[in-house]
């Protein structure tokens, strides 16, 4: 399986970073080694003093596909969950200083929790809310209305480079307030008021 992340896929996510927001989506891949054993915490990397929680909605891939309509792409996923991109961003923003690719602020071990996958039957994707608590103050509120480019559209762009597989991950970008984490720092994500991701920070 892989993990397919979308960059930049929330205005006001774009402008914090002072990122310009692109005409197709931008898209990286994480290995599965960032994700996220059940139970376990995440603990902070030693190569960077600023890694920052970035909550997404996490889609599962559930037949192969390559070359996918956006008006089937429904037809590709059956669940999804809340995950969380871990970024190193001192590390990301040397990266994009010297344009390298970010992989080493991205796709590091443990960088992708994932939480527990509940059927996207009983929701409306184009109008789903969701959030991030840090030590039970809420720090991240999104909703899907405000992607820029909606599932179908991601699933529909990815598949004419790369071939879907069953058990492929897409993280589907995250919504603004992105913030440093700290040690001992308790995260919870939320789809309305059901909370699907519990991770505490080494």
């Amino acid at each position: 399986m892989k993990i397919i992340c979308i960059g930049r896929n929330y205005s006001d996510h774009a402008k914090e970073l002072g990122n310009a927001i692109g005409k197709t989506p931008l898209f990286f891949l994480k290995p599965d080694t960032a994700l996220l054993a059940k139970r376990m915490p995440f603990f902070l990397p030693d190569f960077s003093n600023e890694v920052h929680h970035e909550v997404e909605l996490v889609v599962k891939i559930n037949r192969v596909g390559k070359h996918i309509e956006e008006q089937f792409a429904h037809k590709y996923y059956s669940e999804i969950s809340l995950g969380v991109d871990f970024t190193a961003r001192d590390v990301q923003q040397v990266c994009k200083e010297k344009g390298h690719p970010w992989e080493i602020a991205k796709a590091f071990d443990g960088s992708a929790p994932v939480g527990r996958f509940i059927s996207k039957q009983q929701f409306d994707l184009n109008n789903l809310s969701f959030s991030l608590y840090k030590n039970d103050e809420q720090v991240q509120t999104g909703n899907t209305k405000e992607m820029i480019f909606s599932v179908d559209q991601i699933i529909a762009y990815i598949s004419k480079f790369i071939t879907l597989k069953k058990g492929d991950l897409i993280f589907t970008g995250t919504p603004s307030g992105v913030a440093k984490v700290e040690k001992n720092d308790h995260l919870k994500a939320f789809i309305d008021q059901e909370c699907l991701l519990d991770v505490k920070v080494r």
